[in-house]
């Protein structure tokens, strides 16, 4: 007992209630979303008869989507010096999103509502993340970022479960209905937030800072990091595509779904341990490291042909996951003025977002016209070109 006292006691170090409070919020609101997203290709392909093609332009677009939205949400919420309304806004309108798709009959209107549930993520995003940023000591940045994932990732996989036994019984549309309910528990707990009142939130000299002013102002490594997870991003063609994969090679939608489920598991017991040891040995390095591990991945999926080693490459994709989903938040925040944490963290958003929609567009169309090998290949080109990049960057 004391030495599981003691261990929490080192965990949440430097860390603010603010982290666990806005870890809370992640963890019910994607409970919800994960009985609805990695539902959403099965649903498209299996029910709805769509292509790879329209499959990777749902996804990306709605990532794209997302992604505009966090630049202006970052600058504004730095401008007006707020950060709860965004925070509040966004999740408010993933959460009323959710059930619309027990209602969608054809791929456009998957699409559609697709969209808004993003709109929503692209409002709260950045001003969340600047508020982790501005609720943790500067020594442990990576831990507090690696903390929100872990518990946003103990909230994707009991949503997959949930999604799982609810799909054998009740089938997708009634997952998609029951999904509203954790979201909006999320939005409740907004409540409990309390903004900081630290020096970087004190309105600016410059009150009249125009958000072109405000890009200006960020520093070239910054702009140089971001260019580099743009090109990755350009690659990335995310879990959609793992998931069609384990299809492709006969796996039944359950055995997908677990497949789906092992990642997460995978992502949340190594998220933390990354954030921490980026504290310790530098962003780069880890983040270097995911981008090759996401290259690995890419070139198994070309060979892959059995169960047994499918689940490999899920565990590989889960181990890229963590190294870089909150260890890039963190490292933004490092690169960027004390002053434009949310727009810093917005513009990175907002970049490497707007990669999405061609990045799964380019892979459905490769597998679609060409074949499955040379969209996963792609993949794979794109993330060492990445990785060579990164360690180029001087900091």
């Amino acid at each position: 007992m004391k030495v599981a006292k003691h261990f929490r006691t080192n965990l949440m170090k430097g860390v603010g209630a603010n982290v666990a409070i806005l870890g809370l919020v992640s963890l019910f609101t994607d409970l919800g979303s994960q009985m609805v997203f990695p539902l959403i290709p099965l649903f498209l392909d299996g029910v709805l008869g769509a292509s790879k093609t329209v499959i990777g332009l749902i996804e990306g677009s709605a990532e794209t989507t997302a992604s505009l939205l966090k630049v202006f949400s970052g600058y504004w919420s730095d401008k007006i010096k707020r950060r709860k309304p965004f925070v509040l806004a966004g999740y408010g309108l993933s959460a009323l999103s959710k059930p619309l798709f027990a209602f969608a009959y054809t791929w456009p209107v998957v699409f559609g509502i697709r969209i808004v549930e993003r709109v929503g993520k692209g409002i709260r995003s950045a001003p969340r993340d600047a508020i982790i940023a501005e609720s943790c000591a500067d020594d442990v940045r990576g831990k507090a970022y690696g903390i929100h994932r872990a518990m946003d990732g103990v909230g994707s996989i009991f949503g997959a479960v949930l999604a799982l036994i609810i799909l054998i019984s009740l089938g997708f549309r009634n997952v998609f209905l029951l999904a509203g309910i954790p979201s909006l528990i999320a939005v409740l707990l907004i409540i409990f937030v309390k903004e900081e009142k630290k020096k970087t939130l004190q309105p600016l000299p410059d009150t009249t800072r125009s958000i072109r002013i405000s890009f200006k102002a960020l520093t070239p490594q910054l702009k140089y990091f971001t260019i580099v997870a743009t090109v990755f991003a350009l690659g990335n063609f995310g879990y959609a595509f793992l998931m069609l994969r384990a299809v492709d090679i006969g796996l039944s939608y359950p055995v997908v779904i677990l497949l789906y489920i092992t990642f997460y598991i995978i992502y949340t017991i190594f998220t933390i341990p990354a954030g921490m040891i980026s504290d310790k040995i530098g962003r780069k390095p880890v983040i270097g490291i995911g981008y090759v591990l996401f290259g690995l991945t890419s070139l198994g999926l070309v060979f892959v042909s059995s169960l047994f080693q499918i689940v490999w490459l899920f565990v590989l994709y889960g181990i890229f996951y963590a190294m870089i989903d909150g260890v890039q938040r963190a490292f933004v925040v490092d690169l960027s003025p004390p002053d434009l944490k949310a727009t810093a963290l917005g513009t990175f958003h907002t970049a490497t977002g707007l990669a999405a929609t061609p990045a799964c567009v380019i892979a459905g169309l490769l597998w679609d016209t060409i074949g499955l090998e040379t969209a996963f290949a792609y993949g794979f080109v794109l993330s060492i070109v990445a990785a060579a990049s990164l360690f180029k960057l001087k900091i």
